[in-house]
């Protein structure tokens, strides 16, 4: 399916439980490699948690809009690609488009919006916007330094723009988001009046942890960060 954009198609996927009923809506943003199957397995686990949840290509312009990237060094240098040539105002553009779809459904309740890597960041901006009741990030990069895109992303400096609950997930041996970098953002985060929002670290956990493809993969620490972000988005009832 697509999610219109301004202008542009948005390929997506959406997936819910079958039985109709209202339910919180969860955007939820890919890597850098797009709409792959490790991604929508991901996608697949949170709906079966009681979720809408709808996963749209984060480049939906240009020459990379419709693919799914290999996890190979030509699908990284094509991802890598792609966001160095989206500025930061085409992502905001898209993510108000697709909370837009969310929103306008009538078996979405509320709004929630999460990412992983780039995606992450991207998920954090998101939280920008009002309608957005909980926001949880996966080794969210970016954010320490404002690389996002083509241009440099004031995603930090506008923390205090996030009204609605925080939750950010890191491994600790995350070498884009090192010690130093996460201590930037979580006293970013706390100057910004969020002394609420959650860092949770992960001893050992690598970047991508989650990518069940590849020798980063961690299985346990995987259930466990899934685990984690149900309850939080379900306010841990």
């Amino acid at each position: 399916m697509s999610v219109p954009g301004a202008g542009h198609e948005i390929k997506s996927v959406v997936i819910a439980p079958v039985d109709g009923v209202p339910r919180p809506g969860v955007l939820l943003y890919t890597d850098i490699f797009q709409l792959t199957e490790s991604t929508l397995r991901t996608a697949r686990r949170l709906a079966a948690s009681g979720f809408v949840v709808l996963v749209p290509e984060i480049y939906p312009r240009g020459e990379l809009a419709g693919k799914a990237l290999e996890f190979d060094d030509a699908g990284k240098a094509a991802g890598l690609s792609g966001a160095a040539s989206m500025p930061t105002a085409a992502f905001d553009e898209d993510r108000v488009s697709a909370l837009d779809y969310l929103a306008a459904r009538p078996d979405v309740t509320d709004l929630f919006v999460t990412g992983f890597c780039i995606g992450g960041h991207l998920a954090f901006r998101g939280a920008f916007d009002s309608r957005v009741s909980a926001t949880v990030c996966f080794y969210a990069t970016g954010l320490q330094d404002g690389k996002l895109g083509a241009d440099v992303a004031d995603s930090l400096s506008r923390a205090s723009d996030i009204q609605g609950r925080l939750l950010m997930i890191f491994g600790s041996a995350d070498p884009h988001v090192p010690a130093d970098a996460r201590l930037q953002i979580l006293s970013a985060l706390y100057a910004a009046g969020h002394e609420h929002a959650e860092l949770h670290v992960y001893a050992g956990g690598e970047h991508a942890f989650m990518r069940d493809i590849g020798a980063r993969h961690d299985p346990e620490l995987t259930d466990l960060a899934l685990r984690e972000a149900v309850s939080f988005f379900t306010g841990r009832s």
